[in-house]
């Protein structure tokens, strides 16, 4: 049985703040002897937010000049909601739900155990369909990178957040047969490096060869290397293109403090080791503007330029005011790629295998149940 099968929720009011923190790799960690509780980040605004328990029904929180609101009225530190599930934000949630008084109104943070975080994460962050050795690898980076975070992050009000941000979070409605069995099959695994969790990133396919930690955080980290990546062809971004006018890349150019007039020119600058696009060289009437290819790809939109591993080719003859971009793979291309791994699964590969592959040097480790 899963640690979250849990009979009572709690509500917590306190003061915080919803502070956010950077993507940097690296920080301070010890080795964790005993699973935390997790705490996820479920909304944060002005508010007010709808929370419900199965036996209190639904309540509104809202942000109060001392403090937070329940139902219009100030209700002090703490408030109960009876029950064996929350709603909060639309998600079923298991644990706590803890409203936290912020400067721009209110934080709903979810204090759910490392496992049923786990199981509430998995299936939106890959397809339950694709088999046990692939969920059973993924349980094992969700929970790795849950407790990087917990350690990166401790004193903060949070520790992931419920989006694409963090992990995608579904809470009870995310949970299956398959998922939890997955989660148990796993129970307590994490990666470690020197004794610390690793920062277990992932992405959905690296177009035949992963990246370096280097080259999207700036810092080298060992077990974050180039690996290649056989038989991603199954997935629908293995080739892609993108057309792009030259009026958007003037923009852009003009939006980073490089203006360069009307767009004649664009091509690749600089490649990393792995081949993905390090920089792009904008060339118009009013100069130049060396353009770094992850600002380039976070402008115009991920799901525009999918990947940084992309060529640049004019459009279809001399008068076309339009680029094309041709690339391969999903997401900064750093860590697991999923299709990789489902590929591995195929071909027989175990999930100890998988994350061996993907994460060198590194080993499986286990935390014992309880604590905080």
């Amino acid at each position: 049985m899963l640690a979250h099968r849990m009979s009572a929720g709690v509500l917590l009011l306190l003061a915080g703040a919803c502070a956010s923190g950077g993507s940097e790799p690296r920080a301070s960690q010890t080795d964790p002897a005993v699973a935390p509780v997790v705490r996820v980040l479920l909304a944060c605004g002005p508010g007010p937010f709808r929370l419900r328990g199965t036996t209190t029904g639904d309540v509104t929180v809202g942000a109060g000049p001392r403090g937070v609101r329940v139902d219009g009225a100030d209700r002090g530190e703490r408030v109960h909601l009876e029950g064996s599930a929350l709603v909060a934000n639309g998600l079923r949630v298991r644990g706590v739900v803890e409203v936290l008084r912020t400067e721009g109104g209110l934080a709903l943070v979810n204090e759910v155990p490392l496992e049923a975080y786990v199981a509430g994460t998995l299936a939106r962050e890959t397809y339950p369909s694709w088999g046990a050795e692939v969920l059973r690898a993924q349980a094992v980076v969700t929970r790795t990178y849950a407790l990087y975070e917990h350690a990166r992050r401790r004193g903060q009000p949070y520790d992931v957040k419920a989006t694409t941000e963090s992990q995608v979070y579904g809470g009870m409605d995310a949970e299956s047969e398959v998922v939890v069995r997955a989660t148990d099959d796993t129970r307590g695994e994490y990666l470690a490096f020197e004794g610390e969790p690793i920062l277990a990133v992932y992405h959905s396919a690296a177009g035949g060869e992963t990246e370096g930690a280097e080259e999207v955080w700036t810092e080298r980290l060992p077990y974050l290397r180039p690996v290649s990546v056989e038989g991603e062809e199954a997935s629908p971004d293995t080739y892609w293109r993108a057309v792009v006018s030259r009026e958007e890349l003037a923009r852009i150019a003009t939006n980073l403090g490089r203006p360069v007039g009307s767009v004649r020119e664009a091509r690749i600058e600089e490649r990393s080791p792995a081949g993905r696009v390090r920089s792009v060289r904008i060339v118009g009437t009013g100069g130049e503007a060396v353009v770094a290819a992850a600002l380039l790809r976070a402008a115009l939109g991920e799901n525009v330029l999918k990947s940084t591993l992309f060529e640049i080719h004019p459009g279809r003859d001399e008068r076309s005011q339009d680029f094309v971009f041709v690339g391969s793979g999903r997401g900064h291309g750093v860590g697991m790629s999923q299709w990789g791994a489902r590929a591995m699964a195929e071909r027989g590969a175990g999930y100890r295998e998988i994350l061996e592959h993907f994460y060198p040097g590194t080993t499986l480790r286990r935390v014992r149940e309880g604590g905080a």
